[in-house]
């Protein structure tokens, strides 16, 4: 059997524009998903695959045929055929990728809810990349599509300054981002699975009637850089304000504090594709009285920076 693990991902900053080349901020999760890989001899060239929640329960099950990864009878459904792309293009990658096995047994886990928009699919996409030998990014960009900014969070030990180049591998390096007030930096799921693909579509339909997206690229990569840069909370929320104002004016779509929390004392910012997933919350007041702010308003899924947020490099550097 072996093994292979990958990391969710969260995009902090530079969310829509990171398509078109703005410098983003992108945090690795401490949770992702697992994919285990068994083999034995058969009668039948056939792929098994099943999928298991994070509450341990099979949520997708399907069985492809080895030789093209076409589902079979019974099992052709609209997650067969994005998984059946996938596969296929991996093989277009890796043309020995499977060939000459008999049956396989694919068991994946997910360290988190679906729900929560973490990366369901760019985890799996990362895994059977490594799996099968092959570039993650030729893979995600032969299939899903996106920024990228999600795989190579999925190897990171930590957070990265992530960067889209046209017609070329993407640009991401490794990051000192450990604020004096991380402490004071929350998640909170929203409640609402939003979809990547549609948040992209939404930019690109914006994009082409905005003659100002070069500089919004501009100004949005020095906010990133900003960031890394400031020592308070306060100098943090007036950066994080700056940037919902830019994204909300620029793509008319209105800011979540606005929204839901026009009373909370301190700033709330969307992160990846508004409407959906996590948001960030910042506080100068206790996590419990935090805590119970959001709460009170129904969202209940409260994580601190640290129970989230990957970052393996602050444990290599304390040895």
């Amino acid at each position: 059997m072996t093994h292979y693990h990958s990391n969710g991902k969260l995009l902090l900053s530079s969310e829509y524009y990171v398509l078109d080349g703005a410098l983003a901020l992108a945090l690795p999760t401490n949770r992702g998903q697992l994919l285990h890989v068994s083999y034995a001899p058969s009668e039948h060239k056939v792929l098994h695959w099943k999928s298991y929640d994070s509450n341990g329960e099979i949520w997708f099950e399907a069985r492809f045929d080895i030789e093209t990864f076409e589902a079979l009878e019974g099992y052709v459904s609209q997650k067969s055929l994005v998984l059946q792309k996938i596969l296929q293009a991996a093989r277009k990658l890796a043309s020995n990728f499977l060939v000459g096995k008999e049956y396989v047994l694919v068991e994946t886990y997910l360290e988190f809810p679906r729900l929560w928009g973490l990366g369901t699919s760019s985890t799996l996409i990362y895994n059977v990349a490594k799996w099968a030998g092959i570039d993650a990014f030729a893979l995600l960009f032969g299939t899903m599509g996106g920024s990228g900014y999600d795989i190579a969070c999925a190897e990171s030990k930590g957070p990265i300054l992530y960067k889209c180049i046209k017609e070329g591998a993407p640009e991401f390096i490794p990051i000192d981002f450990n604020p004096p007030f991380k402490s004071q930096l929350y998640f909170i799921y929203s409640g609402k699975k939003q979809s990547s693909a549609d948040g992209i579509e939404y930019y690109k339909k914006f994009k082409k009637e905005n003659t100002k997206n070069k500089d919004l690229v501009n100004r949005l990569t020095k906010i990133t850089q900003s960031m890394l840069a400031v020592k308070t909370l306060k100098e943090f929320e007036q950066l994080i304000a700056e940037h919902e104002q830019i994204i909300a004016k620029n793509l008319n779509l209105e800011r979540i504090k606005n929204k839901f929390f026009q009373d909370y004392w301190g700033e709330v910012k969307s992160l990846g594709a508004w409407g959906g997933d996590f948001i960030l919350a910042t506080s100068d007041k206790s996590q419990a009285e935090t805590q119970k702010y959001f709460a009170d308003k129904g969202f209940d899924t409260f994580l601190t920076y640290d129970e989230l947020v990957k970052d393996d490099t602050l444990i290599d550097k304390s040895k």
